[in-house]
């Protein structure tokens, strides 16, 4: 249960929300974790995508909550572990599996609607990772934090390879970071920055 993100709300082949409860949240949400869900009517393909966004949703009861004088902390664990909060998930697709190998390019198609999203194995966070073609899939999202998203991505991918083979990634990862953003410095220093704290 623990590799489970949640389920497909919406989806698109540039990306898709999922769902879950409240009390699920865990490092498997966390902003920039590798999850992946099958494509629509094909157990063979799987889509492969970094969480970009986190949203815990608000209903009549929180609002009323939030602004009452006090609480008794007994109505607030109440609520915390017993309703249905809703929080819904944003997942940006960077690729796909087609059954023989990994593609950094956009899925044929989107998950479908309840599909369950799963955590993405770390031997498989290495191989998508080994090539570096997502970076350009990432830069170029308009609709997301790209910098920082791609940053901590590649702390991630840094983080599931051996002590030996760290420094060599991270060189790797920094003269194609170099190569796609030469005309925009500031924004190069900005991901360094963030993938070397």
């Amino acid at each position: 249960m623990d590799d489970i993100v949640g389920r497909v709300l919406r989806a698109s082949t540039r990306g898709f929300s999922c769902g879950t409860h409240s009390t699920r949240i865990g490092t498997a949400h966390d902003f920039g974790a590798f999850v992946w869900v099958p494509v629509a009517n094909d157990a063979s393909q799987w889509v492969v995508g970094l969480v970009s966004a986190v949203e815990i949703k608000d209903d009549l009861m929180v609002s009323e909550l939030v602004m009452a004088e006090s609480v008794n902390p007994n109505v607030m664990r109440d609520q915390r572990e017993n309703r249905m909060i809703p929080v819904e998930i944003s997942v940006l697709n960077i690729g796909f599996h087609n059954g023989r190998g990994f593609v950094h390019s956009l899925p044929p198609r989107p998950p479908m609607s309840l599909s369950e999203v799963e955590v993405m194995p770390l031997e498989h966070v290495r191989a998508f990772t080994e090539k570096l073609d997502f970076f350009r899939l990432v830069l170029t999202a308009s609709e997301v934090p790209s910098d920082d998203l791609l940053a901590i991505a590649l702390r991630v991918a840094v983080a599931c390879r051996t002590e030996n083979e760290q420094t060599e990634y991270r060189v790797r990862c920094g003269r194609q970071l170099a190569r796609l953003l030469t005309n925009d410095l500031k924004r190069l220093a900005h991901i360094l920055a963030i993938l070397s704290a």
